[in-house]
């Protein structure tokens, strides 16, 4: 299959990328991210992804837009769904890029991540690709989690130390919201 795989980060996208291609696809990678912040943060992101599609040869389309005003539309006063309001931002322009390109299916390395809800991104992932007449490809990338760090180490990539939102930047740094969180 030829596969369009939304990457949220270089270290999230090595363990899911060499999954994807020891199974045979054929995988073509696309950033976009609006919810990073701030742009500093967006940008260590962006030349990260650069140097792993370089190191690994790997297609990558990125946007490079600083998309914070729409993400930031579509959360503010909804706090408390940001994160499925973030994916669907994100694969639902994912799953749209896909079908123009005339890709077979999608996926996501959000897939890869420990942090994030899995069962919403399957089934948000599904609904998409239905609605779009192309397939989703969930697998759980999480068993490839320190497989993916020891290599993004080898590699020098930067490593963020939070999701990329505002949000979940301002928990990283305030105890209270983390203890409530958990």
């Amino acid at each position: 299959m030829r596969i369009l795989l939304h990457v949220c980060c270089g270290p999230c996208t090595i363990y899911p990328l060499r999954r994807l291609r020891e199974q045979g696809h054929r995988v073509s990678c696309f950033f976009y991210n609006p919810n990073i912040h701030p742009f500093q943060e967006f940008r260590r992101r962006l030349d990260a992804v650069r140097q792993l599609a370089e190191a690994v040869d790997c297609p990558m389309e990125i946007d490079d837009s600083y998309g914070l005003t729409e993400y930031l539309r579509r959360v503010v006063f909804h706090e408390a769904e940001r994160c499925s309001r973030c994916y669907d931002l994100r694969l639902t322009t994912a799953a749209n890029k896909a079908t123009a390109d005339g890709f077979d299916a999608f996926s996501s390395t959000l897939l890869y991540s420990k942090y994030q809800n899995h069962r919403l991104l399957d089934t948000l992932g599904g609904q998409l690709a239905a609605a779009n007449g192309i397939g989703w490809h969930y697998e759980d990338f999480r068993m490839g989690w320190q497989e993916g760090i020891d290599e993004s180490i080898r590699l020098g990539l930067y490593r963020q130390p939070y999701c990329g939102c505002i949000y979940s930047e301002q928990e990283r740094y305030d105890k209270r919201l983390r203890s409530r969180k958990g």
